[in-house]
Order: structure tokens, then sequence, then C-alpha cells
């Protein structure tokens, strides 16, 4: 079961003093970038510098990005010191994720469903200054109403730096925001990823009934194939046989 673009589509925000999100339709699709991609496991190497700013700096710097975005997608800085901005994530989700269902099981509770997600498909999300890399993992996955332990998941910044491209884990602490601004709104600069958790998959982490829908999508998957191959040789057979009936010819 994969959900399609209009069921992927959103706007969320996720500001600091609100504990609930909210989302239109709000959803686009970039172009990957180019270009060899290298992905580096070294978070403190590649984290962006941490410069210090007064609010007058930060004024300046929040002037100069709202200048040059051309998606009127600004920051704003708050009388308190904290701004809020747009960050872009795109989906990149190679497994199923399990997301609440609309059928209840035998003990009354919702029956989670297996679903993959649409690779390449770029939330947009309204979030504060203070926001972590963490909390922007929950509110996607509160988006998409996935169940799933969001330990399972990492966001991942790409960056291209002399016609190479790099990508890297940001830690659980990192400010997306914050990121942004210092990088400017060109996303080829600067982008954001959402992935699984790099390395051996930890089946322990998943439970029995996320396991059977597992095996339940790998069913289907294998009926699929098996059905297409199926039909591609009985294409060829077709062919075959109104060949020899030509050279044949009339009886």
């Amino acid at each position: 079961m994969t959900w399609n673009s209009t069921m992927s589509s959103g706007y969320s925000s996720l500001e600091e003093d609100s504990e609930e999100y909210f989302f239109t339709a709000r959803t686009s699709f970039f172009k990957k970038p180019s270009g060899k991609v290298t992905v580096n496991k070294d978070v403190g190497k590649e984290r962006e510098l941490r410069t210090e700013f007064n609010r007058e700096e930060f004024r300046q710097k929040i002037e100069q990005y709202n200048s040059l975005t051309k998606d009127h997608l600004k920051m704003t800085l708050n009388p308190t010191g904290v701004y809020t901005g747009f960050i872009q994530v795109q989906m990149d989700l190679r497994r199923p994720v399990t997301v609440r269902g609309g059928q209840r099981g035998a003990a009354g509770a919702l029956v989670g469903e297996a679903f993959y997600l649409p690779r390449g498909v770029t939330n947009t999300l309204h979030i504060s200054s203070n926001n972590t890399v963490r909390q922007v993992i929950v509110a996607l996955l509160s988006k998409f109403t996935v169940q799933d332990n969001p330990a399972k998941y990492a966001l991942y910044k790409r960056y291209r730096r002399e016609e190479q491209v790099y990508v890297c884990k940001l830690a659980d602490g990192e400010q997306p925001l914050f990121l942004r601004l210092v990088a400017g709104p060109d996303s080829d600069t600067l982008s954001f990823v959402l992935r699984e958790q790099t390395g051996e998959v930890m089946w322990d982490a998943f439970s029995i009934p996320e396991l059977r829908n597992f095996l339940r999508i790998l069913d289907k998957e294998e009926k699929e194939q098996r059905e297409a191959v199926l039909r591609r040789y009985d294409s060829y057979r077709r062919r075959l046989q109104e060949a020899m009936r030509e050279l044949r010819g009339p009886s």
C-alpha cells in the first residue's frame, strides 16, 4: 500500500509555545542535487560553526535572508529574541511506516497499518529558533500520524561544497532554523532530509503487529512481481507464435 502525493501534502507549524500542529495543503517537490553524494558520519566535523550573534546581528542576518528568499517563506524576529521561520524537509524513507488506522482491534484500540510513504515529497514546517532536530522529527511523524518510535529516524543535512554533495547526520540538539539562517534560503546550499537511522535494522524495536504488516507488504510485493514476470513472458510467447504463423504462411 502506497500513499499518493495528495495524501502526503502538508504544511505544519511547530512554534515555540504551541502544543498542536496545524496543517494545510502545501507540498512541493525539488530535484535531488546532481553529482556524487558523500555520506559523512562525523557530525562534529561537518557541523555548522557555532557563531554567537547578538540581537542586532540576528536582525541583520534575518533581513538579508528575507531579501534573498523567493518563495515568501520569510523569517520573523520576535521581541523576545526568538525568531521563527520555515524549513523544508524531504521525506526519504525506504522502509514502511506504521500509521494509526481507522479500524479497531479486539481490545478496542486503533489498529496500525503499514504504508510506504512516497519518497521525494518535501514538507514545509513553521518552527522557531529554539526547536531542535528531535522536535522536528516528532512533528513530521505526527503530521503523517506515524506511530513508530521517533528514535528510529534521523534528520540529515545535504549541502554542496565545490561541486561535491555531502550528507551529514544532525545531532538531536541541533537547531535547524539556525542552520537555515546561516546557509541562506537556497536549497542547493543546504537542504534537510528525513531518513531511517543508518546501520543494521533493529528488528527488536518493532512490535509484533508492525512485523506482521511488513510481512503482508512483502507478500503483496512478491505477488505483484510474480504477476509482472508472467505477463512479460506471456507477451513474448504471443509474439513468437505470431512470428511463427507469419513464417509458415497460409495453410
